[in-house]
C-alpha cells in the first residue's frame, strides 16, 4: 500500500509529508486548494507524463517521493525480474521534474526510466477516473477478473493441465516429424550417393590409372593417323612421289645435251627412290603400332562417368569411394521414428478431445459466472442510484489458448435503450468513476493491486447517491487501501483517515498544506463542507453526529 508521500515544490505545495493508512483515506478542502495537485504528484511517481509547469515558480525542480509497504507477490516478482533490490516489504519511488523540462526517476535510489515506473506503478495503484493504470479498461484482463469473481479455479486448473500436456505432446510430435523429414531428405541424398557411386565399383586410384592408359592409347591412335596421312602424302594420288616421276619425265630427254641437267636428273631419281622407301617404312611402322579401338572406347566411357561424379561431388576417385562407404554406413544406422510419430499422433488427438471437452465445460461455467457478475454489478449500480446503467459481459468462443476458448469483454450502457459498449470507449469522469466503483466493489477482494484512488467520483451526485458512494468506498476500504478526493460531506464522513488540503498566504507566496485531522478537526471540516465557513454550533453537532453514524455503517 501507499504509506507516505513526500512532495517538494510541486505547484503551490512548497513541502508536504502526507501519511496514509491502509483503509479509506479522504482528502477534502476548498475548491482550488490544490487537491488535483496531489493526484498529479501521484501520477508523476507512477511514471505518467508531467509538464515542467508543475514546478513551483522560482524553484529548480519538484520532487515527489512515495513509500510503498506490504508489497504484493506480483510487485516483488516484477522487482526481482528487473533486478531491483528492496528492503523487506517496502520500496520508495521518486520522481524529480526539472524546471527546464527534464525529469529523473528512481526506485530505491536506483535511476530508472519513467516507463519502468509506469510498469511497476500499474501493480501498485489503480487511479479511477483516468484511462491509465486501470485493469478494468484493459479487455485482456477481463477474463481474469471474471475468473476471480467466480472463485472456483478447479475447472481452469484441470483444463490447463490437459492443455499443457497437449502442448508438450504437440511440440514433441512436431520435433519428431521434423527430424523424420530431415532423415527422409538425408536418406534420399545417401541413396542417391550409393546409386551414383556404387554401380561404378571404383578402385582406389582408378581415375589416374585410366587417365594414363587413355592418354597412351589416344597418343597411339593419333600416331597411326599421322603416319597414314604422311604415307598418303608421299605415295597417294597426286602425292609427292608422282610429282617427282612427272618431273623426271619432263627432263629425261634433255640430260644428254646438258651435263649439269643429267646430274640433277640423277639426284631427282634418287629422291624418288628415297621417298618410296620412306613411305614404305612409315606404312610398316603404322602396321606395327598396336591399337585396341574397343579398349579406347571403354576408357573414354569409363573416364566420362568418373569425371561426371567427380564434378558433381567435387572430389577425386578416392574421395568418391570414401563418400560411398560412409553413405552405406550412415544409412544402415538410420532409425525411423514413424512408430513413435503414430503413437504421439493418436495421443495428441485424444488430448485435443479432452482439452476441447474441458474447454467447453469451462466455457459453460464462465457463462454462468458472467450472468452472476452482471447481476451483482447491476445491483451495485442500482444501489448507487444508477439504475439506468446496464452492464453486460460479451462472452464468445475463440481458438484454444492456455486460458480456454473464451474471449470476455465487459460492456457498459450508460443510458437506458443504448447498446452496451466496451468500457474502454466510455468517457472518463465522474460517471465512469462510479461505474468503476460498482465493478470494483464486487471484485475488491480479488485482484492484487493494493491501492485504489478515486478522483472525481462525486462529480454530479449529491444526497442519497453520495451517501451510498461513501458506503461503497468504506466497504472497499476494508479489503483495499482507498484514497479519495471529495467535496461531499456524505463521502467525507466515511473516512478512516481524514486529511485536509488548504491554501494560505505565507509572506508574498501562496502555499498549500496537507493536515491530518483529529476528531475535532474532522467535525469542523465536515461542518464547513455542509454549511460553509464559520459553521454554527448546531452545524458542528450535526457534523459530529454524521461522523458517529458513519462509524456504525460498515
Amino acid at each position: 500500500m501507499l504509506k507516505e508521500i513526500y512532495i517538494s515544490n510541486l505547484a503551490v505545495i512548497r513541502e508536504a509529508v502526507i501519511p496514509l493508512t491502509g483503509q479509506l483515506n479522504i482528502f477534502t478542502g476548498e475548491t482550488g486548494a490544490g487537491k488535483s495537485i496531489l493526484i498529479n504528484g501521484i501520477n508523476a511517481v507512477l511514471g505518467q507524463r508531467c509538464s515542467k509547469d508543475i514546478v513551483r515558480t522560482g524553484c529548480d525542480k519538484a520532487v515527489i517521493t512515495a513509500l510503498f509497504t506490504e508489497l504484493s507477490h506480483e510487485v516483488e516478482t516484477k522487482l526481482d525480474e528487473l533486478g531491483i533490490a528492496y528492503d523487506g516489504d517496502e520500496i520508495t519511488v521518486t520522481r524529480e521534474i526539472s524546471a527546464d523540462g527534464g525529469s529523473i526517476a528512481r526506485i530505491n535510489g536506483r535511476t530508472a526510466p519513467a516507463a519502468l515506473l509506469k510498469e511497476i506503478g500499474a501493480l501498485l495503484i489503480n487511479i479511477h477516473g483516468q484511462h491509465d493504470n486501470q485493469v478494468l479498461l484493459d479487455s485482456e484482463k477481463h477474463l481474469g477478473i471474471l475468473d476471480d469473481f467466480g472463485g472456483d479455479d478447479s475447472l481452469l486448473t484441470s483444463y490447463r493441465e490437459a492443455f499443457r500436456q497437449l502442448q508438450t505432446t504437440a511440440r514433441r510430435l512436431g520435433e519428431l516429424k521434423k527430424a523424420e523429414q530431415n532423415r527422409l531428405e538425408r536418406s534420399r541424398y545417401l541413396n542417391e550417393v550409393i546409386a551414383d557411386i556404387g554401380g561404378l565399383e571404383l578402385v582406389p586410384g582408378e581415375d589416374e590409372t585410366l587417365e594414363n592408359e587413355y592418354r597412351a592409347a589416344k597418343n597411339s591412335e593419333q600416331t597411326i593417323a599421322a603416319l597414314n596421312s604422311a604415307v598418303q602424302a608421299l605415295s597417294g594420288d597426286e602425292a609427292a612421289g608422282d610429282m617427282i616421276v612427272a618431273a623426271e619425265r619432263e627432263v629425261a630427254g634433255y640430260t644428254e645435251n646438258i651435263p649439269e641437267l643429267n646430274a640433277l636428273y640423277e639426284r631427282l631419281t634418287a629422291v624418288e627412290i628415297e621417298l618410296s622407301d620412306i613411305a614404305s617404312g612409315m606404312e610398316s611402322l603404322a602396321e606395327k603400332i598396336e591399337l585396341d579401338g574397343k579398349r579406347l572406347e571403354y576408357l573414354s566411357s569409363r573416364l566420362g562417368e568418373i569425371n561426371k561424379l567427380q564434378r558433381k561431388y567435387a572430389m577425386d576417385c578416392d574421395g568418391l569411394i570414401k563418400l560411398y562407404d560412409n553413405a552405406c554406413e550412415e544409412l544402415s544406422q538410420f532409425d525411423s521414428s514413424r512408430d513413435e510419430i503414430e503413437k504421439l499422433s493418436a495421443e495428441r488427438e485424444q488430448l485435443l478431445h479432452t482439452v476441447t471437452e474441458r474447454a467447453k465445460a469451462l466455457y459453460d461455467y464462465r457463462e454462468e459466472v458472467a450472468k452472476r457478475f452482471a447481476e451483482r454489478v447491476s445491483a451495485e449500480l442500482e444501489f448507487l442510484n444508477m439504475s439506468g446503467v446496464v452492464i453486460a459481459v460479451r462472452h464468445e468462443k475463440r481458438k484454444l489458448t492456455v486460458n480456454g476458448m473464451d474471449q470476455v469483454e465487459f460492456l457498459i450502457s450508460a443510458n437506458k435503450g443504448e447498446e452496451p459498449k466496451p468500457i474502454s470507449k466510455i468517457a472518463s469522469g465522474g460517471e465512469l468513476s462510479r461505474i468503476m466503483l460498482a465493478l470494483k466493489s464486487v471484485i475488491a477482494d480479488k485482484d492484487s493491486i493494493p491501492t485504489m484512488i478515486f478522483d472525481e467520483i462525486d462529480t454530479g451526485v449529491s444526497g442519497k447517491a453520495a451517501q451510498k458512494i461513501g458506503i461503497k468506498l468504506r466497504e472497499i476500504g476494508r479489503v483495499r487501501q482507498v484514497i479519495c478526493v471529495t467535496h461531499l460531506s456524505q463521502i467525507a464522513v466515511m473516512a478512516d483517515h481524514h486529511l485536509m488540503i488548504e491554501k494560505s498566504i505565507v509572506g508574498d507566496r501562496t502555499e498549500t498544506h496537507v493536515t491530518e485531522l483529529d476528531m475535532d478537526g474532522r467535525v469542523a471540516e465536515i461542518a464547513r463542507i455542509m454549511g460553509g465557513e464559520d459553521p454554527s454550533g448546531l452545524m458542528l453537532e450535526n457534523a459530529r453526529a454524521e461522523i458517529e453514524k458513519a462509524r456504525e455503517t460498515v
